[in-house]
């Protein structure tokens, strides 16, 4: 029986036994005691609010964990199952991120005084500096980095992660940077962590599911920072048509989770596929319209108010939890900073200029040469500045770095182009050719289940 069987069992709503006072006096083996403890924080942070000194014994847990494989200048003798593998990475940076809330919250409300002289004590516990060191550690005692570069060179290479706790552990780090920069919003490097991980079916990481959904999660959010709308869109796209082929055959505890975040990838695609307007799979499309349908409509129909107030709406739904990379300011807490607001501003502050251009898209599509001055109505624009400044930014916002036969380029990703001639906005739009064949499996499919329904009637 296995440990998530055994807590629903005899544990559903209380932690397992203390591994100081229960376990420790009863085991004589220091390694079990480890990873036993980082069991009992691991299952202590799902089941309620962790006080603050627990906080810390996790996190010298977590160091004595992480010493005994980096210290050793011998290979230690540890099998992990792969799940448990990436259940360690990922609870390490959970509770890096639940702590780091959590004293930026008590330090802000001031009552606490006990728990805020101790946090303010301890400032190295929990600290970014200390949790990249882990992460980065693990990839460079593996060599990661350097197997994955080899492989990529290599057609019909052998797996690199071969079952090794060495491999294993560094490959799910790759990950964890990938989450840890985009928490303390460094977008670029984020994307970069995991550069030698290609996204395809045959990654190491599709062994698990909470993986694999964690990889696009993050990569398709880092893409929508940094306004590469296009592969943001291609990144949630993947995955959710993913976890819609898949609902009704995975029925582990983790996919669960996995569906439960599918609606916050919806809300980012949403804002993708506002900012710009593509064609996406008719299964995620249609999924689309049925969560956020409304939504959509009002970012491309709507006034730019009303747009950017529902971008915000998913934003904040939708997004990570941002924290701050350095210790918060004890003596003065007014002036710390909230980095979730700062992060929102930032966003809304790069699409303000995009709102309009879905409904300005609408428009040329109408024409092949449009007079500015009939556009000026349209958009209820006055002077010839605005609209001139309107048209200019539809054109540099469609402009965008994006994946294209692997490699990065930047391309044109709107299928409407204009451009001034004097008076005249001369457009030119680029249909691209209708795809029968998925219209066609529907359809096959949607035939063969009514013949069935008829056959029992």
């Amino acid at each position: 029986m296995g440990f998530n069987k055994l807590t629903e069992a005899f544990y559903k709503s209380t932690p397992w036994p203390d591994p100081e006072t229960v376990v420790g006096p009863l085991v004589n083996d220091p390694v079990f005691l480890i990873f036993y403890t980082e069991l009992y924080y691991r299952h202590l942070y799902a089941l309620t609010a962790p006080k603050v000194e627990q906080h810390f014994k996790s996190y010298e847990n977590y160091c004595k964990l992480f010493n005994h494989i980096l210290s050793n200048n011998d290979p230690v003798d540890i099998v992990l199952p792969v799940h448990w593998a990436w259940d360690i990475i990922d609870e390490f940076i959970y509770q890096f991120n639940t702590f780091t809330l959590f004293r930026s919250k008590t330090v802000s409300r001031g009552k606490n005084s006990a728990d805020i002289n101790l946090m303010k004590e301890n400032p190295d516990i929990w600290s970014a500096y200390s949790v990249l060191n882990v992460l980065y550690s693990l990839t460079s005692k593996s060599d990661i980095v350097d197997k994955l570069k080899k492989a990529k060179q290599v057609e019909n290479s052998k797996p690199v992660v071969a079952g090794n706790i060495y491999e294993t552990l560094g490959y799910f780090s790759l990950i964890g940077l990938l989450r840890v920069h985009t928490l303390l919003g460094d977008f670029s490097l984020a994307l970069k962590s995991v550069d030698v991980i290609e996204l395809k079916k045959t990654a190491f990481f599709n062994r698990v599911p909470a993986a694999h959904y964690t990889v696009y999660y993050y990569v398709g959010f880092s893409y929508l920072m940094l306004r590469r709308y296009a592969d943001a869109i291609n990144s949630f796209s993947h995955i959710l048509l993913f976890i819609s082929r898949t609902k009704n055959i995975n029925r582990s505890p983790q996919f669960n989770a996995v569906s439960k975040k599918s609606d916050q990838m919806f809300a980012l695609l949403t804002i993708c596929v506002a900012l710009t307007p593509t064609r996406i799979d008719a299964t995620v499309n249609t999924g689309l319209r049925e969560k956020y349908g409304e939504q959509l409509f009002k970012i491309q129909k709507g006034s730019s108010k009303d747009a950017l107030q529902v971008i915000e709406e998913l934003f904040i739904f939708a997004a990570p939890k941002f924290i701050s990379p350095s210790v918060p300011d004890f003596a003065h807490p007014a002036a710390n900073g909230n980095p979730f607001s700062f992060h929102l501003q930032l966003f809304l502050t790069s699409v303000a200029s995009v709102v309009n251009s879905p409904s300005l898209k609408n428009y040329l599509r109408l024409y092949a040469s449009l007079d500015i001055e009939k556009l000026k109505k349209f958009l209820e624009v006055d002077t010839d500045e605005e609209i001139w400044s309107i048209l200019v930014n539809y054109n540099v916002q469609s402009l965008q770095f994006a994946w294209l036969d692997g490699n990065q380029v930047l391309t044109n990703t709107s299928d409407v182009h204009t451009v001034l001639d004097g008076e005249l906005v001369l457009i030119t739009e680029k249909k691209p050719s209708r795809k029968f064949g998925e219209w066609f499996i529907r359809s096959t499919v949607k035939n063969f289940q009514l013949q069935d329904t008829l056959r029992r009637v």
